[in-house]
């Protein structure tokens, strides 16, 4: 590879890529330890995890135990051909996962009562976010007032509250079950359903209300316990949201868990994130694929209506797959259940003459008029977590997990011993009335989970081979190499993902007190501590659950800055041309203005724009956004002065970190003149993408922005590494985002130690230009630094191609599938370009196979311009080809089969079949279809 590209060495390689004003100052005293093997990182991580104590979480407000099925465990969480895969964007290669997630859209539709779900949000308080600027927006001009329920989640308060303040929406905090009026201006409401206290009321009144205001109502509703109560669209609602956390995902102090979105027919246009909807193939037959919206941002910018463009697709595949394997008439037993020992514990309460703050609940109850504190430690002690409401108040939730003995326990707490076998023994519960406080008319009369896929595979044997049916019509990281520019599909290692599912740190509630979680907080430090080293920043926070999260929040602490400085007039943010669509979006939900720098015919950033730019609003500039390297994956020279010009005139200087992998060893983002920056652990620090998610995304800042990152109300310390205190309001609803995947990038990061870091850089620069040089006698390389080099990727000009041969970049991505391939990054940031990003990841063996898929592809673009094959009637234009066309009798094409499904001879043993041919996207927009199609269109199939 080196004598290809004229090098001795790859540190002299990427020392001549890396422009040597940004070579990184070394660090006196690392605090990233040298690299450990396998076995002593899992040793250490054994301590951290021993450190934690796993009682029984019966805490509630929207976290609760729950018990994975073994066989989803197994066969997805645990399964890297379901966390290993892509966001879908290639639908013929995808049908498994989005299979499970239009699964997953039907669920939460049938339950909600509401027309059309996503495939998932970041988490519930986001989702109310996310629902409150649905509402905005539908009723454009009818005020700026968005009232919450006073009983709504208290940290989806606090989430409301800070993104609220930087859109200008103000908040009302309403009583609403007492009857407190709605305010005038109001554009929408949320209802929490059942309410953190878990009173269960009817909220058809305050939904009618908001209606005849002109506004939007959102219900927040616990999901198992829809299976009871009437659906927030029998009530009238126009959006439903929460979390699909109980349904089989792990409590992981915090996530990831999938939040749920749904809305009424009228709406679904406005839909932020994944929207899965059925089109259909080259052949007329049923495919699933990405509908309306997707990767909205790259295409709006700042007019996009969210900055969310992605999902939390492995955990909603875990979530549809438990209501697939319970069904209908399993899920309403657990809610039968779990509401019977709500009742059960009341009644046994009352019984001894406690007084319940209500009588009208779900799963959770409040008792009034004790000591709560003493309560709390003693349930505490004896191996149990309560929610401490007040001095006087008590909390308590049940859910599937919940035994006779927890019941008996949690009674002892409060002084009042049952008598043996009164709550049952075991999981076997005498009986008890679910909902006895609730008015008839909130009863569920309406069924749901009618599709035969949530009734047809109840033994295990069945639901075993269905997950392995969907994952073989996947193609993921274990077939074969994803070469994904700007998306990092890198090795996610088992000794990294061991981790994850063991209970210290899986069954944590992210509100456990902070001597339960002295292993998580001891990981976070660390976990911190060496991020900060690596970016060259000094403080970091890892609550932001995906990348376009922690755009908002350093943006955020941006804002907060300048208004702690009195410079609230500064909110304009500078952002190139070529950047990311998510910068813009994010930059316009922290309230600030977006003016684009022009980018020159090298694609860097034009410096002599940038300072006319900064000229022209040297009293109102807030920040320049800025990817480094750049988004066309090169080292740009000028970027000490980019940043400098903007220093000058008092903006700050947002990095983005999504391209921090080709960078770390050799530079620091904060030695560049970031002032702050978020990372991808998902792309950079090996937790896997899941199929669309989940993501984290940390952000990191120089000491001045700190106090400006964002805390928690209900955090379990103030001070993070370093001694920095965060104060800006929260991004997301736990304390730490997705904490429970937190161990994977820990162990990536041990057992990799700075060199090993250094050499991963190393080794993704060394293979992208290497497949640069292979590929550029055939392919135009677009963007290049010196002596022709890139950085981590690089982008491949079909242009030309299509202009020669009359092949698209479409058609060649869709070929690549017949040579067993995920396509490259299509159209991004250059439309009709493929960008490259083979990773350190993989062996020379593998990164040859696609140079030879390439070369291939080309060759065959040349036949088609020859003549040898029909422009209509080619091995390309048809791509790609399945095993059902392959066999077919009606075969009439110009080329043979051989030709169609094994152009080289590698394929004939180790052949990836996709399950439909090209699919036929304007038609799935034209007849939007997001539910599961019934069993008799895949008849034919």
């Amino acid at each position: 590879m080196l004598d290809a590209l004229g090098h001795e060495s790859v540190e002299s390689l990427v020392k001549a890529a890396v422009p040597a004003s940004i070579h990184a100052r070394p660090v006196a005293d690392s605090a990233i330890p040298e690299a450990a093997t396998e076995a002593e990182a899992l040793a250490e991580l054994r301590e951290l995890a021993a450190q934690n104590t796993v009682r029984r979480a019966m805490i509630g407000l929207g976290y609760h135990d729950t018990i994975t099925p073994s066989v989803i465990s197994r066969n997805v969480l645990e399964n890297p051909s379901w966390y290993t895969a892509y966001t879908p964007y290639q639908p013929e290669i995808s049908q498994g996962r989005l299979e499970a997630l239009i699964n997953f859209q039907t669920m939460v539709t049938d339950l909600t009562g509401l027309a059309t779900a996503n495939a998932s949000m970041l988490d519930e308080g986001t989702a109310v976010v996310e629902a409150m600027l649905i509402a905005r927006r539908a009723v454009r001009g009818k005020g700026a007032v968005f009232a919450v329920d006073a009983d709504a989640l208290p940290q989806t308060k606090a989430l409301l509250a800070s993104r609220a303040e930087a859109l200008g929406i103000e908040i009302a905090e309403l009583d609403l079950a007492a009857g407190e009026m709605l305010p005038d201006g109001v554009f929408g409401v949320v209802v929490q359903y059942p309410g953190a206290s878990g009173r269960v009321w009817d909220p058809s009144g305050v939904i009618d209300a908001v209606h005849l205001a002109g506004g939007q109502a959102v219900v927040a509703a616990d999901l198992l316990s829809l299976a009871l109560l009437a659906s927030p669209g029998s009530l009238g609602a126009d959006i439903a949201v929460g979390t699909t956390q109980r349904f089989g995902v792990p409590l992981g102090f915090g996530g990831p868990h999938a939040g749920y979105l749904a809305v009424r027919a009228g709406l679904e246009r406005q839909l932020p994130g994944r929207l899965v909807g059925v089109s259909q193939d080259a052949e007329g037959h049923p495919a699933y694929r990405l509908a309306l919206q997707t990767r909205e941002q790259h295409i709006r910018r700042e007019k996009a209506t969210s900055n969310i463009c992605t999902a939390q697709v492995l955990l909603a595949v875990l979530a549809s797959m438990y209501a697939v394997y319970h069904g209908p008439d399993g899920i309403r037993r657990i809610a039968t259940e779990t509401a019977q020992k709500a009742e059960a514990l009341a009644a046994a309460l009352r019984a001894a003459g406690l007084r319940l703050a209500g009588e009208a609940f779900f799963d959770t109850l409040q008792v009034t008029g004790v000591d709560a504190a003493a309560v709390v430690e003693r349930a505490r002690e004896a191996g149990y977590l309560l929610r401490l409401v007040d001095e006087s108040t008590v909390g308590i939730t049940a859910d599937e997990t919940t035994t006779a003995a927890d019941l008996a326990a949690v009674a002892a707490a409060f002084g009042v011993e049952v008598a043996g076998g009164a709550f049952g023994t075991g999981l076997a519960f005498r009986d008890a009335t679910p909902l006895a406080g609730v008015a008839a008319a909130l009863h569920r009369a309406d069924g749901y989970l009618t599709h035969p896929v949530f009734t047809s595979h109840r033994s295990e044997t069945a639901m075993m081979r269905y997950l392995k049916r969907l994952a073989d019509r996947d193609y993921a990281l274990d077939r074969g190499m994803i070469p994904l520019g700007s998306c990092t599909m890198k090795l996610n290692a088992a000794t990294e993902m061991a981790a994850v599912t063991w209970p210290e740190f899986s069954r944590i509630h992210p509100f456990a007190p902070a001597e339960d979680v002295r292993g998580y907080l001891e990981l976070i430090d660390q976990l911190e501590a060496w991020l900060a080293e690596v970016t060259g920043y000094d403080a970091v926070s890892l609550q932001p659950n995906a990348g376009s999260q922690g755009e908002l929040a350093g943006l955020l602490a941006i804002r907060g800055y300048h208004r702690a400085n009195g410079d609230a007039g500064r909110d304009v943010c500078l952002i190139p041309s070529s950047a990311h669509g998510t910068n813009a979006a994010s930059a316009v939900l922290a309230g600030m203005r977006v003016v684009v720098v022009a980018c020159d015919e090298a694609g860097n950033v034009d410096l002599d724009d940038l300072r006319a730019k900064v000229a022209d609003h040297a009293d109102d500039l807030a920040a320049l956004m800025i990817t480094y390297p750049s988004t066309h994956g090169v080292y740009e020279h000028d970027v000490l002065d980019i940043t400098r010009a903007v220093h000058d005139a008092g903006g700050q200087v947002y990095v983005d970190g999504a391209n921090f992998n080709a960078l770390i060893g050799y530079a620091r983002l904060g030695e560049l003149g970031g002032d702050v920056s978020h990372l991808n652990l998902h792309k950079t620090f090996a937790i896997p993408h899941g199929g669309g998610g989940p993501g984290i995304g940390p952000v990191a800042a120089k000491a001045h922005l700190a106090p400006h990152l964002p805390g928690h109300p209900l955090a379990q310390r103030d001070a993070h590494a370093g001694g920095h205190v965060f104060a800006g309001g929260p991004v997301s609803a736990a304390p730490y985002g997705s904490a429970g995947v937190l161990s994977i990038s820990w162990a990536y990061m041990r057992m990799m130690g700075a060199d090993g870091l250094a050499r991963a850089t190393a080794s993704a620069v060394l293979s992208a230009n290497y497949i640069a040089r292979r590929l550029g006698a055939h392919y135009p390389v677009l963007y290049t630094g010196d002596d022709g080099l890139v950085a981590h990727e690089c982008i491949l000009d079909l242009r030309p191609l299509r202009d020669e041969t009359g092949i698209t970049v479409d058609d060649v991505a869709k070929r690549l599938i017949d040579y067993g391939f995920h396509a490259p990054t299509m159209s991004f940031p250059v439309a009709g370009t493929l960008m490259v990003e083979p990773t350190e990841s993989e062996d020379l063996g593998e990164v040859e196979r696609f140079i030879e898929a390439m070369i291939s592809i080309r060759r065959e673009a040349l036949a088609v311009q020859a003549g040898e094959w029909p422009a209509d009637d080619n091995p390309l234009v048809n791509a790609p080809h399945t095993a059902a066309a392959a066999v077919s009798d009606a075969w009439d094409h110009a080329y043979s089969r051989e030709v169609a499904v094994y152009p080289v001879p590698s394929l004939v043993r180790a052949k990836y079949w996709p399950p439909v041919r090209r699919v036929d996207n304007a038609y799935g927009d034209r007849n939007l279809v997001c539910a599961c199609p019934p069993p008799e269109a895949f008849a034919a199939v």
